[in-house]
C-alpha cells in the first residue's frame, strides 16, 4: 500500500481538510479505510515551497511508522500537490527518489508554470483549459484533468467532488469513463491504479 503525501500551497489550512474530505467520503471506503497511509505536511506560507522541508517531514514521518528508512524498506509514494506546493513537493520527489525511495505517481493541481519531468508517472489537474494547456508545455506524463466549465483556482482544492471536468490524455493502462466526471472521481481513480499496481 503506497503512503500518500499531501502537499498544499499558500491557502487557508480548511481549504485541504475540505479537499480530503471531499475525495475520502466519496471515495466510499475504498482507499485506505482508516487513513493511516495519507500524511499532510504541515508547513505553512513559504515552507510548500522548500523540497528539503518536504523530505524531512516524509522521512520523520515513515520513519515513526516504523518503516526502515535507511534500509531497502520504504513504502512507495504517492505526492499529491496543488499550486505552490507542487514546487516543493516536485523537488522532494527527486530527492526521495535519489535516498532509494520509489516515487509510485506524481499528481500536480494547479501548478501552473512548474516544470515536471521526472522518471516516474506524472498528472497534472487545472482549474481551466488554459492551465491545462499552457502547463502541458512545461511537462504533464498521461492521463491528465482539466475543469470544464473553468472554476477559479482555489476551488479546484476545497471541492474537487463539486468540480467537473474533461480527462485528456488518457492512455491504455486506465480505461476513461463515458462522459463528464469530476476532479474528485479523477483523481480516485489514479489512486485505485496505483493502489492496485
Amino acid at each position: 500500500m503506497p503512503t500518500i503525501i499531501i502537499c498544499p500551497g499558500i491557502h487557508d489550512p480548511a481549504f485541504t481538510k475540505s479537499f480530503i474530505s471531499g475525495w475520502l467520503d466519496t471515495s466510499g471506503g475504498s482507499i485506505d479505510q482508516n487513513q493511516g497511509n495519507i500524511l499532510v505536511f504541515p508547513g505553512k506560507d513559504f515552507l510548500s515551497l522548500s523540497a528539503l522541508h518536504i523530505l524531512e517531514f516524509l522521512r520523520v514521518s515513515v520513519a515513526h511508522r516504523r518503516y526502515r528508512f535507511t534500509g531497502s524498506v520504504k513504502p512507495p509514494i504517492i505526492f499529491i500537490s496543488f499550486s505552490a506546493g507542487v514546487v516543493g513537493a516536485i523537488g522532494a520527489a527527486h530527492l526521495w527518489q535519489l535516498l532509494g525511495g520509489r516515487v509510485k505517481a506524481f499528481i500536480a493541481i494547479d501548478g501552473w508554470g512548474v516544470a515536471l519531468q521526472g522518471n516516474f508517472p506524472i498528472h497534472r489537474m487545472s482549474h481551466d483549459y488554459f492551465t491545462h494547456w499552457s502547463s502541458s508545455l512545461l511537462g504533464c506524463g498521461q492521463n491528465n484533468f482539466y475543469a470544464e466549465p473553468a472554476v477559479d483556482h482555489l476551488s479546484i482544492w476545497r471541492s474537487p467532488q463539486s468540480v467537473q471536468g474533461c480527462w485528456v490524455d488518457s492512455s491504455i493502462e486506465i480505461s476513461p469513463p463515458k462522459g463528464r466526471l469530476t476532479a474528485t472521481e479523477f483523481l480516485l481513480m489514479l489512486l485505485k491504479h496505483y493502489e492496485a499496481n
